[in-house]
């Protein structure tokens, strides 16, 4: 069984459970888990999570996003994409410097009414189930971050534009904000996912090469390893007295254990170093080296406590 990370291009026309079922068959396991969805006519990186990495799972779907996306003035559909019902067709009077200015306009936290058709859930039932069935129901707000929005290409009334954002944010819900900001209504027409935390899209792996990979026998070329995921934590190594307390997820008891950002080579070089501050979070290794999750320092009781582990499997 593969554990880690698949950094996937998902193509137009797949929706990401169609991207989880077929690693399923080409990884040949069940343990499968995508990170958070992209629209079907939509590209670009998608992590997918495997077998322990699937406790990543929730922690990579916060993780901050990048979009190109283009954009239409003039139209407005029941999906706020050029894949749906046009509602209205509207003439573009305003000129490129006024879409630039409203364009700049959406950078910071914004307040954004989930599209009708999105998997979001309310009462128990997906908004696109709903809407598919000409029902429509009132979403509240929710406020998102738009961390920087860069325009790429104009070709008036269709515009590129480069999206950096929180998780959460809608980019077809953004252009059509901006469409009725400016008065003429907008469509997104193309969306590609660039990057999702530290996945880019130019380290990315489409389907058909992950089961040339796996047919190789050299999939595993493809898979990060769950350590990866917190490389920017110090590192601590159990001593083999509390190896059944850490296999087992429990606390520990720091005893000799030291603050440092390579595996400690004797008791002296252990001794060394810095010890914890509270609060503070580490990679916790046993003493054969292998990585079984992360621990927060709890200064009150002198003790390492489990945030999240990713017990060894076969």
């Amino acid at each position: 069984m593969y554990h880690g990370i698949i950094n996937v291009y998902k193509e137009a026309g797949f929706t990401s459970h169609d991207v989880v079922a077929k690693l399923r068959g080409i990884c040949k396991q069940k343990r499968i888990g995508h990170t958070g969805t992209l629209d079907p006519d939509a590209v670009g990186v998608l992590p997918v999570c495997l077998g322990n990495g699937t406790r990543l799972c929730d922690m990579l779907t916060d993780r901050q996003k990048e979009y190109i996306a283009d954009f239409r003035l003039g139209l407005v559909t029941d999906t706020q994409d050029i894949s749906g019902r046009v509602l209205e067709e509207r003439e573009v009077f305003v000129s490129v410097g006024e879409v630039k200015k409203v364009i700049a306009s959406f950078t910071g936290e914004i307040m954004q009414v989930p599209p009708m058709y999105s998997a979001l859930k309310v009462n128990g039932k997906k908004l696109c189930d709903l809407a598919r069935a000409g029902k429509e129901v009132e979403r509240a707000p929710r406020p998102v971050t738009i961390y920087a929005i860069d325009l790429l290409e104009e070709n008036h009334p269709e515009y590129t534009i480069r999206v950096s954002c929180s998780k959460g944010t809608y980019i077809r819900t953004l252009c059509h904000d901006m469409g009725q900001a400016l008065g003429c209504g907008g469509v997104m027409t193309s969306l590609k996912r660039t990057r999702a935390g530290e996945f880019k899209i130019e380290d990315s792996y489409p389907l058909e090469k992950l089961q040339e990979l796996a047919d190789e026998g050299r999939l595993s070329e493809a898979v990060i390893p769950v350590e990866e995921m917190f490389g920017q934590l110090p590192m601590f190594q159990a001593r083999e007295a509390d190896f059944k307390a850490l296999k087992n997820g429990n606390q520990l008891n720091p005893g000799p254990l030291a603050v440092g950002n390579q595996k400690p080579h004797s008791e002296q070089d252990l001794r060394e170093r810095q010890k914890p501050g509270p609060g503070q979070e580490f990679r916790v290794y046993s003493h054969e080296g292998v990585f079984y999750g992360v621990y927060r320092y709890d200064g009150e009781r002198g003790l390492l406590v489990p945030v999240k582990m990713f017990l060894p499997e076969g």
